[in-house]
């Protein structure tokens, strides 16, 4: 099982960045998706998260209206548009796969910086 991130960078207060989620190794149209985050010296935080079929999303109140979760099932990829970023959104991303409470996958994270 592999989730890889990618897209993660710099970026200016006010600009946007979008992040990818490839994965493989499993039946990925079967796992509702999620993008998680951890601030430095901070607990991790669900930031959005995707049903199979992609026609559900949730997002945490610090992201509503910013973030835009989506999947792609025939590329097996996940995304996470972010605009509209602020200092505050400074944090190593995750990607997880999660199959019922059975299966439950990690990807090592991507890290985005908002600064001047």
């Amino acid at each position: 099982v592999q989730l890889v991130e990618s897209g993660g960078g710099l970026a200016q207060p006010g600009g946007s960045l979008r992040l990818s989620c490839a994965a493989s190794g499993f039946t990925f149209n079967t796992y509702a998706m999620s993008w998680a985050r951890q601030a430095p010296g901070k607990g991790l935080e669900l930031v959005a998260s995707i049903t199979t079929t992609g026609t559900s999303t949730n997002y945490a109140d610090s992201v509503k209206g910013r973030f835009t979760i989506s999947r792609d099932n025939v590329k097996r990829t996940v995304y996470l548009q972010m605009n509209s970023l602020t200092p505050e959104d400074t944090a190593v991303y995750y990607c997880n796969a999660r199959f019922l409470s059975q299966y439950d996958y990690w990807g090592q994270g991507t890290q985005v910086t908002v600064s001047a």
